[in-house]
């Protein structure tokens, strides 16, 4: 079994604080084999952990988080960045042509742009896997919907720290039933649904100054946007 942080953003995402290199150095440091760089519509972070991911001992997945039109999609193991606002099954269809995997994040939190309120949910089960277990949390409802949604469905199941902080790396881990020690062999595990969930939640209050923080730098980017 593998050890697979799925869902972690670098200072490459408009929210993110960190350099992949710290992400990097933090899961090494908790024990991880692998790493994903999901940036808000952004592959730089993905490209530079799957190129620095060995110098650490770690397996690196590029990734990206896509804002399709519907709300995001995780793109594993692309290298090409993903135009954003394109309509749902259009983005998973677009990272399936870049030979990635398709993973829906929180899909039942609205206010973190989950997909389920403005697709069906047979347009859902077409992804290769649902993110059951997001370690940014309040309550744990909307988990438990997704995990309700997936067993119900057969769906393959992943869980993702969503960490904007290298210290949250490694919250939640995805165990990965494969013996390939790369990127395509850990995406075809995940999609195969050979997987089981080490979960733990983010500390509220860290979840609560990343959002007030997040809220900030949209102001910042906003604003520089208006004076241009």
């Amino acid at each position: 079994m593998l050890s697979v942080e799925l869902h972690a953003h670098s200072a490459a995402s408009y929210d993110g604080r960190d350099s992949v290199d710290m992400l990097l150095e933090r899961a090494a440091e908790v024990g991880l084999d692998a790493l994903a760089v999901t940036d808000h519509d952004e592959i730089s972070g993905g490209l530079e952990v799957a190129e620095r991911a060995a110098e650490y001992g770690l397996v690196g997945i590029p990734g990206v988080e896509v804002s399709s039109a519907a709300g995001h999609v995780l793109g594993l193991n692309v290298t090409e960045r993903i135009d954003p606002g394109l309509p749902f099954a259009e983005t998973v269809e677009r990272i399936r042509d870049l030979g990635g995997i398709a993973v829906v994040p929180h899909p039942f939190q609205e206010m973190r742009s989950g997909v389920l309120a403005n697709i069906s949910r047979s347009e859902l089960l077409a992804v290769d896997a649902l993110e059951v277990y997001n370690s940014r949390l309040v309550t744990g409802y909307s988990n438990r919907q997704a995990r309700r949604f997936a067993e119900r469905n057969g769906m393959p199941i992943t869980a993702g720290s969503d960490a904007h902080v290298s210290d949250m790396v490694g919250r939640a881990v995805t165990l990965v039933d494969t013996d390939d020690r790369t990127a395509g062999g850990i995406c075809e595990a995940v999609a195969d649904g050979r997987t089981t969930l080490q979960t733990r939640r983010t500390p509220w209050l860290v979840s609560f100054r990343q959002a007030v923080g997040n809220t900030r730098r949209r102001v910042r980017l906003a604003l520089e946007g208006l004076l241009r």
